[in-house]
């Protein structure tokens, strides 16, 4: 792979991994609820887990969609209502010492899973293999672009994390963890609605 190409695929990593959408709105959440440390799994579930599925769905998977083509909608759909579901739940979520000791991060395999029902990152996974894999070495190049996403979106989601996590203090005041939670909720529900009014 050229270094253009590669300089070019760094970049729409980046942007992709940084911009809000699912991932970032829920580790934002988690950092808020739980602290850094704890969400380490869930983040490290959202940066390998989406790695390994640009990986796959290059390699081929994406046949597999070709040949049953109701299983990618089925999929949109769950994650959808499993997304809305998650922003119920952090709607009438309490104040971080309160959801601190009687509530769980989400762990690394369920942050992994969650990427194949993330309407985002599809978008984004077939995005990038369709602009910066190239064919002359198809193999390879799924390779260097689903190792550029994990090294790329690791830094950005933690960043997502430590901002949380210097949230904590204010939103430990239930004055304030109520609208912020209410209004992360409406993000994610806003995330969702590209999913449901596609074609």
């Amino acid at each position: 792979m050229r270094f253009g190409i590669l300089y070019a695929l760094m970049v729409f990593c980046f942007v992709s991994a940084i911009t809000p959408g699912p991932n970032n709105l829920m580790l934002l959440t988690s950092g808020v609820n739980f602290g850094f440390r704890r969400t380490i799994p869930h983040m490290l579930g959202v940066g390998l887990g989406f790695a390994l599925m640009v990986g796959l769905v290059g390699i081929g998977l994406d046949a597999l969609f070709t040949r049953f083509p109701a299983l990618l909608p089925a999929m949109r759909y769950l994650g959808a209502a499993y997304m809305l579901w998650l922003a119920a739940k952090l709607a009438f979520a309490g104040p971080v010492g309160e959801t601190e000791y009687s509530g769980n991060p989400l762990g690394f395999l369920g942050a992994a899973a969650f990427q194949w029902i993330n309407p985002k990152a599809w978008v984004i996974a077939v995005s990038a293999l369709t602009a910066y894999a190239v064919s002359e070495d198809y193999t390879r190049s799924v390779f260097i672009v689903a190792l550029v996403f994990g090294l790329v979106t690791l830094p950005c989601v933690a960043a997502w994390v430590l901002f949380g996590t210097a949230m904590r203090r204010v939103l430990s005041n239930p004055r304030f963890v109520r609208p912020f939670n209410i209004a992360m909720a409406l993000l994610l529900v806003a995330s969702i609605i590209p999913v449901l009014t596609e074609a």
